[in-house]
């Protein structure tokens, strides 16, 4: 590949990442404060119960379109007839699914001994049509790297569903704010992804015209179905042996450990997946894009995972329920978490190169060994450790599988898409460096300035995460 074509994937990549980044980052501080707000309007047992809705719901979503979004955004070409049939194809899978979820309901409320359940998770399955319907133009988007677009629309639905979540907590809402909000978001994306990219289907359904993109598809559904109830197995079983409380505990730790660096992680593999797509089809190296991923992904989520393992304390002491109960014990959870956040963003990108150079089936089989792993170990800790022990082996589990994972995914890609490891561990050297020096530095400030204030000693963390932060991002400009 030239050097003009090596130039202008470096362009989009960066015009993706800046676009996209700013839309990730307007977004992620909307949903940090309106979190933050619910966990005081809510009791723990309600946030409990909703993380749990909020998990199946994630499980569930994996399945709507059916891997078909990927499909279209890696084919090398797509026709009008391929868009229409794709279209009634996902909205067809969305209703089977909103009706599956719904003839669960009442089995999933028996499990875990909650009421309500049905309500909750009807308004699951109202999402799924919703989401489908908004597959097409997305992909479309993508497709075309219309990355000021997407932004827009990413945007303007975390905004509109945090006002819903955030309007129904105040009001009292209890459970239904957060599962609300999680609801409306897919009628939000829907109405922006249409408004930025129109698309009126035709009635008109030739399978045939498909099979190529169904294929690929399946294999992207497994790895994002497996890839979701990764995600959220860990709630399921967490609410499952220890109740709607400890869960509640093990959500704070989960998401400010997870939420922020796997913001980060969806950030650059949504920029590169589709220039990664066209490097593929014209079989150039890529080790290039695969190293910028890796670099925007350690430069901006090493520091953060290191500043929470150090200011867990701090900040869980600071956090507290609607009566006032603190949620300090998530601390030890969180700074396992974080450690683990780390090498899980670290991770996806390796599973991007996968998908965008046609290889879901191994991204499928990781994913499912991944899952495997993770939900074993929570299984047998849940069934012999008490509470406060079972949340630290779960978050345990979940910094004891990535090793594994990312040795396993870099011999595939050495192996098959000749990719330089030691060009990607070049590309760490810095961030290493840069968090060595971050942990010298607030340790030096600990016991050179004694702190009494959880505010204060949070601050003491957070101030030098935010320089070595700025100091790896003008590294990294003056690099490209």
């Amino acid at each position: 590949m030239g050097a003009d074509s090596q130039d202008e994937h470096h362009r989009q990549l960066r015009r993706g990442f800046n676009w996209l980044g700013g839309a990730t980052v307007v977004a992620r501080i909307v949903d940090v404060l309106t979190t933050l707000a619910m966990l005081l309007l809510l009791t723990r047992k309600q946030v409990g119960v909703a993380s749990l809705v909020l998990s199946i719901g994630m499980v569930v979503e994996a399945f709507n379109g059916l891997g078909t979004g990927q499909a279209l955004i890696q084919a090398r070409s797509v026709g009008r007839v391929q868009l229409d049939t794709v279209f009634w194809y996902v909205l067809g899978a969305a209703a089977v699914t909103g009706g599956l979820t719904l003839l669960a309901a009442p089995w999933i409320g028996t499990i875990y001994g909650m009421t309500g359940m049905t309500g909750y998770l009807a308004a699951v399955a109202a999402k799924q049509p919703l989401v489908g319907a908004a597959v097409v133009p997305l992909a479309m988007m993508n497709r075309n790297l219309q990355y000021r677009r997407i932004a827009a629309v990413n945007v303007c639905a975390t905004i509109a569903a945090a006002s819903v979540r955030l309007g129904l907590g105040i009001g009292g809402a209890g459970a239904w704010a957060l599962v609300a909000g999680y609801a409306s978001s897919g009628l939000f994306v829907l109405v922006g992804a249409t408004a930025a990219r129109p698309f009126r289907p035709r009635l008109l359904f030739r399978p045939s015209t498909v099979s190529g993109l169904l294929r690929f598809g399946f294999g992207a559904a497994v790895a994002d179905a497996s890839e979701q109830t990764f995600k959220n197995v860990d709630y399921l079983l967490v609410g499952w042996f220890y109740g709607a409380s400890a869960l509640a505990v093990y959500r704070v730790a989960f998401e400010v450990a997870m939420e922020p660096a796997m913001a980060v992680g969806t950030l650059v593999n949504r920029t590169a997946l589709p220039v990664l797509a066209r490097v593929s089809a014209a079989h150039g190296d890529l080790t290039p894009v695969l190293t910028w991923s890796l670099r925007k992904t350690a430069t901006l989520v090493a520091p953060l995972a290191v500043a929470l393992v150090l200011g867990a304390g701090p900040l869980t002491a600071l956090l507290h329920d609607r009566h006032g109960n603190s949620y300090a014990a998530a601390a030890g959870p969180l700074q396992l978490l974080a450690a683990a956040a780390l090498l899980r963003v670290l991770c996806q990108p390796l599973f991007t190169v996968m998908l965008g150079s046609g290889r879901s089936g191994m991204a499928a089989r990781l994913s499912a060994v991944a899952l495997l792993l993770l939900a074993g170990g929570i299984a047998v800790a849940g069934a012999i450790l008490p509470v406060a022990a079972g949340l630290l082996a779960t978050s345990a589990i979940w910094l004891g599988i990535y090793p594994l994972l990312l040795v396993r995914s870099l011999v595939f890609l050495h192996r098959h898409e000749a990719i330089d490891i030691r060009a990607l561990g070049r590309v760490l050297s810095a961030p290493a460096v840069a968090i060595g020096l971050l942990v010298l530095v607030v340790e030096a400030l600990r016991h050179l300035l004694v702190l009494h204030e959880a505010s204060a000693r949070l601050v003491l963390v957070l101030a030098p995460t935010a320089l070595c932060i700025l100091g790896l991002l003008r590294q990294d400009r003056r690099r490209a």
